[in-house]
């Protein structure tokens, strides 16, 4: 055996043996995309209504960078192109779109079959109505850091149409992460302006975030306080880093503060909210998708112990908690009451949604705790009637009482979109609409 032939073998024994250990572990995790993707084919979960991305496999090479940029690991590799495995788990942090190498990512609004009402809003984000301007979520942007700076950018654009003295330059909607940035900029030009929000705290959207979730995966860059330069930060973090803005700024923010209506008067709007009305010459609607908690409708549901989200569990120790949701919140607020000592947790829905919509990890936990008996789930069930210490649930015609001492309704939330019809602003229906890049 010649010393050349066995320099050879010492050169490429190592070398194929690494390709096959890389090979042998892509393999293994292909298998596990492929599960992934089995499952939400069989359980029928859908793709996200806001913005999610689409893979052109004709520009794919499949290198994975969008996959290892995916903070919520809703994408996979399979037959050697990527895939969204786990749609449930896609927020719209966009990262994934811009780790691709070959751009064969586009981020979109809406799916081919199930549409989003998205209202028109100019580059300046003012609407086809002169004085109403939308950031941040409710334009169909979620991606926390385009939030900050639209909120900012429509500020700039208000600054340049302020109003008399009579009246405020602008009442800033929501304090999410376009209020927020908009309100320190409105603060910053030294705008005449208040912001009303109708949660108890900063967030928005974000607020309502699982514990310890990924919030942001890139820098932000806020008026007055500048930039701020973490490139992964979880809810946790961002909420306090915020509120310490808020603190440090001296901003005044009206919490608990409701929009309830909005109408023209003259060249000015008047903003009745739950609390006073303001005349202003400009609106800035910086809301979330989640909306004004939506309502049953059902006779009893103005007792005080009917809520629209879970605050603290414990405070439901040894009680009969009906929690009503096919979502994700209210597996969640059933898994955590149900949690607690002495509580018996009914969860319903209208359909058979709580077995699609939730993320794949409350799914396997519902499963799990109704099992064990720990919650009772009852799907295609409407609430009837709230009694002071029952529940009647219609199941498909069947009357069902049930002891109730505590409701928690997560049934999403109603946007302004007829609010914004009758005030003339144009509202689009999008179905799989690619963002501009």
């Amino acid at each position: 055996m010649s010393l050349s032939f066995i320099t050879t073998l010492l050169y490429l024994v190592p070398l194929i043996l690494i390709v096959m250990l890389y090979r042998g572990r892509r393999r293994k995790k292909e298998r596990r995309y492929r599960a992934q993707l089995e499952e939400t084919l069989t359980s029928g979960i859908p793709e996200p209504l806001a913005l999610h991305p689409v893979i052109d496999p004709s520009l794919c090479i499949g290198s994975s960078a969008c996959v290892k940029a995916c903070p919520e690991h809703a994408l996979g590799i399979v037959a050697g192109k990527a895939v969204l495995v786990q749609p449930d788990h896609c927020i719209g942090h966009g990262a994934c779109e811009s780790a691709c190498p070959v751009e064969a990512i586009r981020l979109v609004f809406g799916t081919e079959t199930r549409g989003i009402d998205i209202p028109f809003v100019k580059p300046t984000f003012e609407t086809n109505v002169p004085g109403i301007y939308i950031a941040g979520e409710l334009g169909g942007m979620g991606l926390i850091r385009k939030g900050i700076e639209q909120g900012k950018q429509a500020m700039d654009s208000i600054r340049k149409n302020r109003g008399c003295a009579r009246e405020l330059d602008v009442v800033i909607v929501g304090a999410g992460p376009a209020g927020l940035s908009a309100s320190l900029a409105a603060k910053e030009q030294k705008l005449r302006f208040v912001t009303v929000e109708q949660e108890d705290s900063l967030g928005g959207s974000v607020y309502h975030y699982p514990r310890r979730k990924l919030a942001m995966t890139a820098p932000m860059k806020l008026p007055i306080v500048g930039k701020f330069n973490r490139y992964e930060i979880s809810k946790e973090e961002l909420l306090e880093f915020w509120n310490k803005i808020v603190r440090e700024t001296g901003l005044k923010i009206h919490f608990n503060e409701r929009m309830e209506a909005l109408t023209k008067t003259g060249e000015a709007f008047q903003v009745k909210t739950s609390r006073q009305t303001y005349k202003t010459k400009n609106v800035l609607l910086a809301i979330g998708r989640r909306g004004t908690p939506r309502k049953l409708g059902v006779p009893g549901e103005e007792q005080p112990k009917v809520v629209y989200r879970l605050i603290d569990a414990e405070q439901y120790r040894h009680q009969h908690v009906h929690v009503v949701g096919g979502g994700d919140s209210a597996a969640e607020a059933a898994l955590a009451v149900a949690a607690e000592p002495g509580t018996t947790v009914p969860l319903s829905c209208r359909g058979e949604e709580i077995y699609t919509r939730p993320k794949d990890k409350n799914r396997q936990q519902l499963k799990q705790r109704a099992a064990e008996n720990k919650i009772q789930v009852f799907v295609n069930c409407n609430v009837k009637e709230i009694g002071p210490d029952s529940i009647t649930l219609d199941c498909r015609g069947q009357v069902t009482n049930l002891p109730n001492d505590a409701m928690i309704v997560c049934a999403g939330g109603t946007l302004p979109t007829p609010m914004l019809k009758e005030i003339g602003v144009m509202v689009d229906t999008y179905y799989g609409t690619p963002v501009p890049r």
